[in-house]
């Protein structure tokens, strides 16, 4: 078999600079949404959802075989942000926080995690980005400092 394929879906997860709520509007959501999937798709990095809340992401995707982690989440921070700044006079001061998170996710566990990613305006009327990103920490092993 001379091809090369892989199917890594990936959750990737990220906050506004200081999660200043600048994604409150619905619409902007949506158009922030929508951009991120053509970013993807241009990555060769199919989404499998987007999804946010005021001031963090949500991202499932099938990542592309000839693209990193760290460079996917690049490109979509720097696009996603040129995009917004567009939109309005309001955005201007609009950043991404420097950091991410990335999880890996199996087949068997896609609509569990899809149906995650969807409720996330009710999931967050109980629980806070901080405690909801500590919680996929632990979920998925990976060591942090909370400094």
């Amino acid at each position: 078999m001379p091809q090369s394929l892989a199917n890594l879906l990936v959750h990737l997860v990220f906050s506004t600079k200081h999660r200043t709520p600048w994604l409150r509007s619905p619409e902007i959501r949506e158009g922030m949404h929508a951009y991120l999937v053509g970013v993807c798709r241009e990555a060769s990095s199919p989404t499998v959802l987007v999804n946010s809340v005021e001031d963090h992401l949500h991202c499932l995707c099938r990542l592309g075989r000839t693209i990193s982690v760290s460079e996917l989440i690049q490109q979509l921070k720097t696009a996603s942000s040129l995009w917004i700044k567009k939109q309005s006079a309001e955005y201007a001061d609009f950043q991404w926080q420097g950091g991410y998170g990335a999880f890996s996710v199996s087949q068997s566990s896609l609509e569990r995690v899809k149906e995650y990613i969807s409720r996330q305006e009710e999931h967050h009327r109980q629980t806070s980005f901080q405690d909801e990103f500590r919680s996929l920490l632990k979920k998925h092993g990976v060591e942090f400092d909370e400094r």
